[in-house]
């Protein structure tokens, strides 16, 4: 019965089923009466789009945060709604499965499966090489720009000011030490002025 539901394009599990029939069963007599017909109403939610996407896919879980939709991942192992729609071979397949498995042929199962699934768990958590192209592109971009750089020191910039030579860099850290520049962290703090030197 749930399986003819389902290959029929139901996508309302089991229990939901039996409750709005019960609701009809129960309800219906009263609406009938006063010459109202029982009509079940759906709230709109912003999942409304996906399930238009979703076609005629069976809605078999709740999924990633409750979205209809599919993905294969191994930290939601099942995804909401099977990987194909609802063909009459399925069909067939689903009530062949109802019965003895050792019936069904490996690529009856196999088909079965693809049914539900698009990829195994070896397939999907299988390293795919896209890593390659993503480290040459950084690989290229890093040597762009060490290019650049080493283009623009020797076309754009001047040589180096005076100040970057050995003579001026120890006048000025002398300055620093005789102005006690930053004397707690600082330079000035490992200069001992009582005795001249470096602590």
């Amino acid at each position: 019965m749930m399986n003819s539901l389902r290959c029929a394009g139901c996508r309302l599990p089991g229990a939901a089923v039996a409750i709005i029939a019960r609701a009809a069963k129960s309800v219906g007599g009263a609406h009938r009466a006063h010459g109202t017909d029982l009509r079940l109403m759906r709230r709109f939610t912003h999942h409304d789009g996906t399930r238009v996407m979703s076609g005629t896919r069976e809605v078999v879980g709740y999924g990633v945060n409750g979205s209809p939709n599919y993905i294969d991942c191994s930290d939601f192992p099942f995804p909401a709604i099977r990987y194909r729609e609802v063909t009459p071979e399925i069909c067939a397949m689903r009530e062949k499965e109802l019965g003895d498995w050792k019936k069904l042929s490996l690529e009856e199962k196999k088909s079965l499966y693809r049914h539900s699934f698009c990829q195994t768990y070896a397939e999907f958590q299988y390293f795919m090489p896209e890593w390659k192209l993503a480290i040459g592109i950084t690989l290229w971009a890093i040597s762009f720009a060490l290019l650049i750089s080493l283009v623009s020191n020797v076309a754009i910039y001047d040589e180096l000011p005076i100040t970057y030579d050995d003579e001026h860099r120890q006048a000025q850290l002398r300055r620093i030490i005789q102005l006690q520049m930053n004397p707690i962290t600082g330079l000035s703090s490992k200069w001992d002025y009582s005795q001249n030197k470096w602590k």
